[in-house]
C-alpha cells in the first residue's frame, strides 16, 4: 500500500493537467453562453480524493462586470462540462468543478509597473547627483 500512496501525488498532477487540457478545448468549442468569452484556463488543483478540482481562470477583459459574468457563465455550464469530462476521462471519481477567478497576472502586471517606475525615479535622482 505504501507504494502506492507514493505515486498519488505525481498521478493527481497528471489527472489536474488532464482536466486542464480538456476543460480548455471544451470552454472553447462546447460552450455557447455568451457570458463565457475568451477564457484562459491557468490552473486546476485537485483534492487527493477527486472529488474537487479548483478551476483557475483569467479573460481577456478582466473588468469587475466581465469576469463576474464570465464566472457565473462557467458555473452555469459546469454540469454540462462535467459530464462531457466524464466521457473523456476514465477516472473512478470525477470531481465536482469549482471556478475562481486568477488575477495573478493582473497583479504581475501591476508590480512590474511599480517596479519600473521606482527604477526610473532611481535613474533619476543618479542623473541629479552627477
Amino acid at each position: 500500500m505504501a507504494k502506492h500512496s507514493k505515486s498519488i501525488p505525481g498521478r493527481g498532477l497528471r489527472v489536474a493537467d488532464q482536466i486542464q487540457r480538456d476543460l480548455a478545448e471544451l470552454i472553447a468549442f462546447e460552450v455557447k453562453d455568451p457570458r463565457v468569452g475568451m477564457v484562459t484556463l491557468t490552473e486546476v488543483q485537485i483534492t487527493p480524493d477527486y472529488a474537487h478540482a479548483k478551476v483557475f481562470f483569467t479573460t481577456l477583459v478582466d473588468s469587475e462586470d466581465a469576469v463576474r459574468d464570465t464566472l457565473t457563465g462557467l458555473r452555469k455550464a459546469s454540469g454540462y462540462l462535467r459530464s462531457q469530462l466524464g466521457r473523456r476521462l476514465s477516472i473512478h471519481t470525477l470531481p465536482e468543478l469549482h471556478f475562481v477567478h486568477d488575477n495573478s497576472t493582473v497583479r504581475g502586471i501591476e508590480m512590474s509597473r511599480l517596479i519600473d517606475e521606482a527604477n526610473a525615479t532611481r535613474a533619476k535622482d543618479a542623473d541629479d547627483d552627477a
